[in-house]
């Protein structure tokens, strides 16, 4: 009757095969201990060789004891830890099948004005914890960043008003602009927004500002 892998055992270290993996169950059945321990360590020299054919540097690493106690933890790790022999090294402890999943702390606070980003909001409410003085200074200045970021999305008309009723509603009410306040104008903020660069050049208008090359002056003939 043909045995089909999908019956089997799952395979523990796949490096060894399922070949391996067989003998390691028939000697976990063994009642003998002195076979048990006979057949262990055939079954240690069979998965020495495997590993010199997979590796060509194998017979230098022989030479270290660390080589042998990693082939004798895989043994007793591949019987799930159920082969009693009498190991040349101490025995692996069975690792622990509970794993704690980490969730990330997602920040779940919403943002007022998507406009503005959470990081915008989080400056506005800081600066209104600052005294009456610097509140009235920094909004100002906050009140010419919203505009060019609002710029930024909708360039094509704005309203001051509606920027320092933002501004007040952000701060919750502790940042207020003054009624005679002078908003920058739109265009000096799209080039500070833009690096300097002006919006309202055309094309006829930026190849005007082609340099021309300079016609070299003819030197007069002398005689």
């Amino acid at each position: 009757m043909i045995e089909y892998n999908t019956k089997r055992n799952k395979l523990i270290i796949k490096e060894y095969g399922r070949n391996v993996q067989k003998m390691i169950e028939d000697a976990v059945a063994i009642e003998d201990r002195e076979k048990r321990n006979e057949t262990a360590r055939a079954i240690v020299r069979v998965m020495s060789q495997l590993n010199d054919v997979k590796d060509p540097d194998n017979k230098n690493k022989k030479e270290s004891l660390d080589y042998w106690h990693k082939l004798w933890d895989h043994l007793i790790i591949m019987s799930n830890y159920t082969l009693e022999i009498d190991s040349p090294f101490p025995k692996p402890a069975p690792e622990s099948k509970k794993t704690t999943i980490i969730k990330p702390d997602y920040n779940k606070h919403s943002i007022t004005l998507r406009t503005y980003g959470r990081n915008m909001e989080n400056v506005i409410k800081k600066v209104a914890e600052y005294p009456d003085e610097y509140r009235q200074y920094y909004g100002k200045q906050l009140a010419n960043h919203l505009k060019m970021m609002y710029l930024t999305y909708n360039r094509d008309s704005v309203n001051d008003a509606l920027i320092a009723h933002q501004i007040s509603e952000l701060s919750g009410g502790k940042i207020s602009i003054p009624e005679g306040f002078v908003f920058d104008s739109t265009k000096s903020l799209l080039q500070t927004a833009n690096g300097n660069a002006t919006f309202y050049e055309t094309p006829a208008s930026t190849s005007k500002k082609k340099k021309k090359k300079k016609k070299k002056k003819k030197n007069p003939i002398t005689i």
